[in-house]
C-alpha cells in the first residue's frame, strides 16, 4: 500500500459518491413501488422516460448512452417492453440493423400515467428545499458526468 490519501476535495466526493449510490438505491425501491400497479419498473419507466423525452427517436445503443446505461441492459429492457407491447421498433434510414425505438399508444399512456403518479410525489419529497438547491446540484452532477464521459471515453458503444 502507498499510504495515499484523498485530498479534501477527493474525500468530499468519495462521500457524495456513496450518497448517490445510496439515494439511488432508495429511488428505485421508490420508483417501483409508484409504478407497479401500472405493471411497470423503475427501469421500465426510466427508458419509457429516455423514449419520451428524446426530441427524436433513437436506437437502443444511443438511449442507453443518453441514459449513462449499458446497451444490453436497455435491450433487455425494450425486448420485454416490446413483448408487452409498450414499444415498438421502426426501420432507421440511417443504420439497417439498429432499429429506432418507439412508443406504442399503450406505452404512451403507461408513461402519461406514471408521470402523474410521479408529479405529487416529487411535490412531496422537495417540500422544504429550494428549487435553487437542486438546479445547484444538478450542475454539480453534471459535471461530474461530463468528466466520467470524458475520462470513459463517451461514444464507444455507437451500434
Amino acid at each position: 500500500m502507498t499510504g495515499k490519501r484523498h485530498s479534501p476535495g477527493g474525500e468530499a466526493l468519495t462521500d457524495l459518491v456513496l450518497a448517490v449510490f445510496r439515494l439511488n438505491g432508495r429511488l428505485l425501491t421508490a420508483g417501483d413501488r409508484l409504478v407497479a400497479d401500472l405493471g411497470l419498473t423503475s427501469a421500465r419507466w426510466q427508458v419509457l422516460g429516455a423514449i419520451a423525452l428524446s426530441p427524436s427517436l433513437q436506437p437502443v445503443a444511443w438511449l442507453a448512452r443518453n441514459m449513462g446505461l449499458n446497451r444490453q441492459g436497455v435491450q433487455r429492457i425494450v425486448n420485454e417492453m416490446r413483448e408487452d407491447g409498450l414499444v415498438e421498433l421502426r426501420p432507421n434510414p440511417h443504420h439497417r440493423r439498429a432499429h429506432l425505438v418507439a412508443l406504442t399508444k399503450r406505452g404512451e399512456e403507461a408513461f402519461a400515467c406514471a408521470s402523474r403518479l410521479q408529479a405529487p410525489w416529487a411535490n412531496a419529497l422537495a417540500k422544504g428545499i429550494e428549487a435553487e438547491e437542486f438546479a445547484e446540484t444538478r450542475r454539480l452532477l453534471a459535471t461530474l458526468s461530463e468528466r466520467l464521459d470524458r475520462e470513459l471515453g463517451k461514444g464507444q458503444d455507437d451500434d
